[in-house]
């Protein structure tokens, strides 16, 4: 029985308002991992204490940066929140305060309490690959990441340009469409001959 019901999604977190609320390394990993991804995220972190690294990576990306205990009011227009302070009852609290106010959530470390994995991401220039465990290995989905980072050609975004432009030209339905550029790629899945 397969019980991965994720349903992967690529989300515009430039165009979103995302709260991070904890300035230790469990933020800062949350934060990094979210601006390496998506350098122009809308990101404001809560913290009453930062660690330096990230006070250092908040100001390099226009972060909005908090000194204050957590309060509900901070949820105010936000869409995703990413709960990763090292206290599992103010992660709980602000579990809580999402879920009442239907705001996706993500407890570090705590696959239970999150509506969202923050899983292994590769990008070669517009080519993005997700990778996730169900929440169950992280280890797992950060050497899948670098396994696929390895084999993939740094040129892909080139062959992606590329369809793209011809995509452009194609004339017709979506069905022809889509039958052209299926025997045009039809060989990226066949072993050399």
């Amino acid at each position: 029985m397969n019980n991965n019901e994720l349903y992967p999604v690529f989300l515009k977190v430039s165009e979103l308002e995302v709260l991070i609320v904890g300035g230790g390394n469990v933020g800062f990993e949350k934060l990094m991992f979210l601006l390496k991804s998506s350098p122009r995220a809308k990101v404001t972190v809560v913290a009453d204490k930062f660690i330096t690294p990230l006070l250092e990576l908040a100001k390099s990306h226009m972060v909005k940066v908090e000194l204050s205990t957590y309060d509900k009011s901070f949820l105010k227009n936000k869409h995703i929140v990413i709960a990763a302070t090292d206290s599992l009852e103010i992660n709980l609290q602000i579990h809580k305060d999402c879920k009442a106010n239907n705001i996706l959530v993500n407890v570090a470390d705590n696959p239970t309490y999150c509506d969202f994995y923050m899983g292994g991401i590769v990008t070669k220039g517009n080519l993005k690959l997700a990778i996730s465990t169900n929440g169950k290995s992280p280890t797992a989905a950060k050497r899948l990441r670098q396994f696929f980072e390895e084999i993939l050609p740094e040129d892909m975004n080139d062959l992606v340009e590329n369809l793209n432009e011809y995509r452009q030209t194609i004339q017709g339905d979506f069905q022809n469409k889509v039958k052209k550029l299926n025997d045009l790629t039809k060989g990226m899945l066949r072993e050399n001959d």
